[in-house]
């Protein structure tokens, strides 16, 4: 069998490298484009939760106390604009990333038509060479006729073949190009989508931050005691307290009071005690002298 020529080698090699680099292209573009839409799927999943969290975070604020809940008021609103900015994320990575990506799947199809196209066009020239390779090897009668037709197609199939992978050549030449801007392109807009959504995060953040640093603890401790102990028990205490006060004021005046007259009956009952011994020596006295006259007398 006759050995295929230098340049029918060369590019068979050419091509084989050609469908390796494309077959590569599918297979890690492919890859790329499920885990960038992956990422964006737990982005918006991410999204989801935080809108729950601000949810949650709005319904336990309603039950605070007011400087504690317009500060938790705040730090939702702001988690709620971040999310909105999350968005917008997850859409210009759709738009700018994902979708590049699959766009490949439809470039590499037509790429692989090219392929096909150049490798039957070197199968129609093997073909041609090994059909010429058995001519030459029969004996009849019209040799030089059939190997001169022979030789003819062989070099139109050469031809042809040459041909097809000179457009293959140029072809792959523009689809490396464009692959290695695409892929510049697409992975700028990743970052630059990604940095403007932590720039804008990053400036929400800090107003959340502040938001809520700036509760004030101490007035937020006044208003829960004040919830602890209403005015009205309050003002009811201080009544008790006064009342109880007024008592034992009383208590003690009617004790004083009753002490003094004990002293005013004692002192009573001793000038009376003193009266009547008075009396009664008076009347010693006059006895006495009632005798001492019938005395004389007799």
């Amino acid at each position: 069998m006759m050995s295929r020529t230098p340049d029918a080698r060369a590019r068979d090699s050419q091509t084989r490298q050609i469908q390796e680099n494309v077959t590569n292209v599918e297979k890690h573009f492919g890859e790329m484009c499920q885990l960038f839409a992956a990422y964006v799927r737990k982005t918006a999943r991410l999204r989801d939760k935080a809108d729950l969290l601000v949810k949650e975070i709005n319904l336990y604020a309603d039950t605070e106390t007011p400087n504690l809940k317009m500060g938790m008021k705040q730090f939702a609103d702001q988690l709620a604009k971040i999310q909105d900015y999350r968005q917008a994320e997850v859409e210009r990575l759709e738009a700018k990333v994902i979708e590049p990506l699959k766009c490949y799947g439809a470039v590499v199809k037509r790429k692989r038509e090219d392929l096909k196209t150049t490798q039957s066009a070197r199968d129609k020239e093997a073909k041609q060479m090994a059909q010429l390779e058995r001519t030459r090897q029969r004996n009849p009668s019209d040799r030089q006729i059939i190997v001169s037709q022979a030789e003819t197609e062989l070099q139109r199939a050469t031809m042809d073949a040459t041909r097809t992978t000179k457009q293959l050549e140029e072809t792959i030449d523009e689809f490396e190009k464009q692959k290695i801007h695409d892929i510049k392109k697409i992975f700028g807009e990743f970052v630059t989508v990604e940095m403007s959504f932590h720039a804008k995060a990053l400036e929400v953040y800090t107003t959340a931050f502040q938001s809520i640093q700036s509760v004030d603890e101490e007035e937020n401790l006044e208003v829960f005691r004040t919830l602890l102990h209403p005015p009205d028990f309050q003002s009811r205490l201080e009544i008790v307290r006064a009342n109880s006060k007024t008592s034992l004021d009383r208590t003690g005046s009617s004790l004083s009071t009753s002490g003094t007259l004990q002293q005013r009956n004692s002192s009573r009952q001793r000038r009376r005690e003193e009266e009547e011994e008075n009396e009664d020596e008076s009347e010693e006295e006059e006895d006495d002298e009632d005798e001492d006259v019938t005395d004389d007398e007799n």
